[in-house]
This record gives C-alpha cells, structure tokens and sequence, in this order.
C-alpha cells in the first residue's frame, strides 16, 4: 500500500504525476517542486500496479539520485522502493556495458580512467607525438577529445596533430583495457544501437523511463534516452527548465528540450510554476530577465504570498569596496538573529572573485566555506590506493602500475620503467607482462632486476589472495601497504606534522571505506572500484559543512537554495562573460543570471563595480546590460556613497552594536 498523498500537489504537479501513456514533458521552473512531482510519479505508477523493477529513473549526480531513492522509500513500501532503479547515466552505462562489453572488445572488468588518469595518459602522448617545435596544452587536449567523443566524432576524421594524440589516446585506453567517462556512454549508446538483442533486453527492464535535468543532455544521452525507450507511444518523461540550461560549455544541448517532440512526437507539456522558494520580487525580477531570450518554452514563476523585500541593486566603487560592503551586510544580518551564517550565500561568476571576500571575512572573523575544495578522491595517496586495488583486479592497467611502480621507492629507475615501456609496446605486451619478461630482465642489471621482480611477486601474491572467497580485502590492502612501506614514505614526502597525520588519515578513511562496503555488498575489489569511479564525477553541490557563509560560483550553486544571496560583480565582459559575446552565448550567459537570482528564498542583494584591478591595474567597468532587464517594480537602484553618507535608524545602530559585541566576543 503506498504512502504518498495527491493533495499535497498543485493542480500541475497533480496533472503531471496522473499522466498515463506516451511522452510527457515538464517543464519545472526553479524552486516548483520538480523532484516532489517526479518522485510522485513514480509512487502513483506502482499504486496503478506498475512493475517498479521496470520503472527507471536517470539523474546527473549521486546526491540526485540518492535523493531520488529516499523519497520513493517514503511514499512506497520498502521491498517496492528497492526495486526502483535511481541512478546517475554515468552509473546505468556502467551496468550496461559491465553486462556486455565484450561485444564491443572490451573485457568486462576494464577499468575507468578519471580526470587525473586522462590528463596523465594525454601528456604521455603528447610527448611522444609532438615534434620538437610543437606544443599542445595537455587541458585543451582532453577538452577537444570530450568534444569529440560527445559529438561521435572519430580520430580518423582529423589529420591534425590533436587527431593524431586522440588516437594515440584511444589505442592506449583500448591496449589497458579502459574507459574514460566519455567512453561510458558513447560504448553504451554503442552496444544498444549495433546489437538489437542487447537493446531488448534492456527495454524489456524498463517499461517507464524518467529523465530529470533534461535541459542538461547532451546528443549521447539523448540517444542513449532513445535506445532504452520502447512502445508506440513510449513511456518517457523528462523533468527539466529550459530557463536553467548553463552547461553549454560542457556539451548540454538545450535544443533537447526546446525540440523534444521532434525526437518524441505528441508529447505532453505540463508547466510547473508555482515557486515554493523566492518571494515574488524575486520572481518578477527574474521574469523579466529570462523573457529576453529569444528560444525558451514560456513560463512565469509566482508564489501566492507577500511581495517581500526589494531586490536590491547597489554600484560600488572598485571590487576591494564590494567585498567589505558584502561583509559588513553579512555581519548585519547575523549577530541581529535574522538569520545564520549558513543561510547566506556569495554568489560569483569566476572563482577568482572568492579572494578578496575571504580576506575580508578573515579579517571579520565571520566563518565561510569556499565551495570547490579538492575532492577527497583526487588526493595524491587516495589515488595511489586506488591505483593498488586497479593493479590487483588489472594487472594489464598500465597507466595504474607506473602510477605504483615506484610509490613507495624500490629502486627501479626511470630508465629500467621507459625500457619496460619500449619492450612492452615493441612486443604487444602489457607493461607488466614486459616487467617478467626474460629478455627484458636480461637487459637491466641484477640489481634492478631484483627489485623488479620483487615487486612483480608482490603484486602477484597479493593478487592471488585477494581472489579467495571471503578474504577480507581492506586487511589485505593494508598489510601490502605495510610490507612495501608505503605509509613511511607518504609520512617522509609531507612538509609539516600536521599534513603528515592528515593523509595518513585519508589513507585510512580509505581503507574503513573499503571494510565498509565489502559488509554492505559481501561483494568484492571490482564493485568498491566502480562505487569510487562513480563517486569521482563532479558534483555541482557543497558537502554538508559547519555553519559558514557559502562562498560559491553560478554555476556550482544551481540546485541549492539560501535565505539571503549576495549576487556580485554583475558587470559587462564579467556577467555577461566577455567571451559569451565572441560565442554568441549571450542567451546562456542570461540563463545564469537567472539561476543565480532564483537561489534567494528572502532577500537578494545585487552588486557591480565601477572599477576592477586587472592585472594590478584599475580598470573601468560598466554595469551588465542584464540590470537594465531585470528593471521594475520591487527592483531598487542605490549606490555605495548614498548608502554611506544616509543617516543611521535607531534599529540599524543597534544592529551595528550587536555587531560589535559578537565580533569582542570572538577574539
């Protein structure tokens, strides 16, 4: 018996969730309850008596997807809710192609190359590609590959030098037995296209697929949305805003959404607009500002209560002012009780815009967290275990063995690894077949050789213990790491105490995350690695921290929400980005503004300079052309100077001594 209730929805939402057959489209506008409504979804399908091992739901990040599944365990029974499948499509392409990637040449326990794994391999090439008078940007390779590989182009469309490194690249994934997360996706829409009984089978499990942020598909996920469908009509419903599509630069497509009945004819279009979140000067800002693109699905957010505070819209003289304004309105609105630190947010369009801010919060002593720190898994020792698990699953990885060869030191050089990787490329060998070779070992010293071989014997032993049943992997892992001396070493390379226990203490995070998921699972190294693989995508969301002020970009900051949002340096050449005019990406550009404005629940604070240091040097600035927009009722122009020179109320002194108090209190 489900647990959900239909008249907690509004009449679209209702709409929405009772649809019956055939494609759907909602277009969900910011803060009207998309997640609700598709979760809803999903609850009523199985209340119809829909099989919920067939009912399908994609998303873009684990913490989406997560969310997804908490809620339909709330409104479902438990036993149903598991059925469910909630994933990202980076995680359903891995189930794919983990089934049946041998179709395709692939043995199925090939690994997955992250960011960090691309990057070293692509530098690799381009070395060995590279005449001696040419030079290629490791980051823009990678990005012309993604490209690429997104668009279904082939290294054999280009004769150029970046063509030459892409299929040096895609050799090399092949020869180890890899896949980047491009791969993922392309080799699945790949496998469904060009062998109709695997395509089948997997429409077969999926008798309702629900697509959410559609806006942010691009032509691979698309058709991978296209393979897994079938029926006349089929049963596809996508959940997205075309108002919010920002990713562009990254290979979202929003003609998926605009043109979605092209590709699903008949749909229906369902608008979700009633906002749950900002408060309607908020919202008829932003209207205002997204009705000047010129292609979007027409959509008005409202909510049913007050107007609310102004939107406020202050020019400042140079950026150095704008940051300690923003501070000081910050230090305000706390100490007062309005609010809490963690209920603020900065909202900026470059990064390098956090500097300044966080002086002036250090210097306040106002607690901040700068979202976009290192992640967890792109740390030098998480990779390094990393590497180890991947060794002794896929000995054939050899961008993993040289990642270890010599992580701990065990004296082999870098002349003995490049003969390795000469005979091994010579002899179509994987680089650690090449390291027991007789011939190879015959053409380095004995000494060399030695250690060599002790470290190949090493890896074999523990390769043979970690395949028996019921071994305890993350005891195994350690005692490795102990024998070789690894943790030493790690210890040795750190420059203060403080960093030295703090990767020791990743490294056994690391380790207690492995015991963990072999208790969950019973299952072995393989699914730990794919569950790492999966969790190194880029989040667009903070991790749950203490309470801080937000320090944020526009586009980490989409799919949050926040109290009171400081929106700065809304400038022309910075919002709109001076790039977007060479682009002709000014639509996008407005896109994020807009997300930018629909973050605020209470209160938002807009701010541009008159001047910025660039360089060292002021430079003249002009406000964005987006401010003229965004012009109207509820929408207050001030500048800095009036601000400064009127006259203080009663309330905002007692505001400024509260201020004071909590700032005596913290020193």
């Amino acid at each position: 018996m489900s647990r959900f209730r239909l008249f907690d929805l509004n009449t679209a939402q209702l709409q929405a969730v009772q649809h019956e057959e055939g494609p759907l489209l909602i277009l969900a506008g910011a803060g009207t309850g998309k997640t609700r409504t598709i979760t809803a979804r999903i609850a009523w399908l199985i209340a119809q008596g829909e099989d919920p091992s067939k009912i399908r739901a994609v998303t873009f990040t684990n913490k989406a997807a997560r969310e997804m599944k908490e809620r339909i365990a709330e409104m479902v029974e438990p036993e149903e809710a598991k059925l469910v499948s909630a994933s990202t499509f980076h995680a359903l392409c891995l189930r794919i192609l983990r089934a049946d990637a041998q179709r395709l040449g692939y043995k199925t326990n090939f690994s997955i190359f992250d960011e960090s794994d691309q990057l070293g391999l692509i530098k690799k090439i381009i070395t060995r590609v590279c005449a001696r008078d040419e030079k290629l940007d490791v980051q823009l390779a990678k990005n012309l590959i993604s490209k690429a590989k997104n668009n279904g182009w082939t290294a054999r469309d280009d004769e150029s030098l970046i063509g030459a490194v892409f299929h040096r690249y895609e050799q090399e994934l092949r020869a180890l037995n890899a896949m980047d997360f491009d791969d993922l996706l392309a080799h699945s829409v790949r496998l469904l296209s060009e062998f109709p009984e695997v395509r089948a089978k997997w429409q077969a499990k999926t008798r309702h697929l629900l697509v959410d942020e559609f806006q942010d598909t691009n032509r691979l996920q698309l058709e991978l949305v296209s393979c897994l469908v079938s029926g006349k009509p089929p049963n596809v419903c996508v959940v997205g805003d075309d108002d919010q599509s920002i990713y562009g630069w990254r290979g979202a497509e929003v003609s998926n959404i605009l043109e979605f009945e092209n590709h699903f004819p008949n749909p229906r279009i369902i608008r979700l607009e009633q906002n749950y979140r900002s408060t309607n000067s908020i919202l008829s800002a932003a209207n205002r500002l997204i009705a000047h693109n010129p292609r979007r699905h027409p959509k008005k957010l409202w909510c049913p209560g007050q107007h609310g505070e102004s939107v406020r819209v202050i020019a400042v003289p140079d950026d150095r002012t704008e940051a300690e304004f923003v501070t000081h309105e910050v230090a305000a609105l706390c100490p007062a009780g309005s609010a809490s630190h963690k209920q603020v947010a900065v909202i900026y369009r470059m990064n390098a815009q956090s500097r300044l801010l966080e002086e002036s919060f250090r210097r306040l002593r106002i607690p901040y967290r700068l979202v976009g720190g290192r992640s967890f898994f792109e740390r030098r020792e998480i990779k390094d275990l990393t590497a180890y698990i991947t060794v002794l699953l896929n000995p054939s990885d050899d961008g993993s063995l040289l990642r270890i060869i010599n992580s701990p030191p065990r004296g082999i050089g870098a002349t003995a690894v490049e003969l390795a990787l000469t005979f091994s490329a010579e002899n179509k060998l994987s680089l650690f077949q090449a390291l027991r070779h007789g011939d190879y070992l015959a053409a380095c010293t004995l000494k060399t050789a030695d250690a060599i071989l002790t470290f190949a014997d090493e890896i074999e032993a523990a390769r043979v213990r970690i395949q028996t049943p019921g071994v305890d992997c993350a005891h195994l892992l350690s005692t490795l790491l102990d024998e070789c001396g690894y943790l030493s070493d790690l210890k040795r390379s750190c420059r203060s105490s403080e960093e030295s226990l703090s990767r020791e203490e990743n490294v056994k995070e690391m380790l207690r995350a492995l015991g963990d998921h072999q208790k969950r699972t019973r299952q072995g190294l393989q699914s730990f690695l794919d569950e790492i693989s999966l969790d190194r995508e880029r989040e667009e969301d903070p991790k749950e921290a203490a309470d801080g002020v937000t320090l944020i970009t526009l586009h980490a900051a989409k799919g949050l929400e926040f109290a009171h949002v400081f929106l700065i340096g809304v400038e022309d050449g910075l919002l709109p980005h001076e790039r977007s005019k060479a682009e002709g990406s000014i639509d996008e550009e407005r896109r994020l503004f807009y997300v930018g404005m629909t973050r605020a629940m209470r209160s938002l604070v807009i701010t541009w300079c008159r001047s910025r240091k660039k360089f060292g040097k002021a430079v003249y600035c002009r406000p964005s052309p987006f401010l003229q927009e965004i012009r109207g009722p509820q929408v207050d122009d001030q500048s800095y100077e009036e601000l400064m020179n009127r006259p203080m109320e009663r309330e905002d002194v007692a505001t400024q001594f509260a201020r004071l108090r909590a700032q005596l209190a913290r020193q």
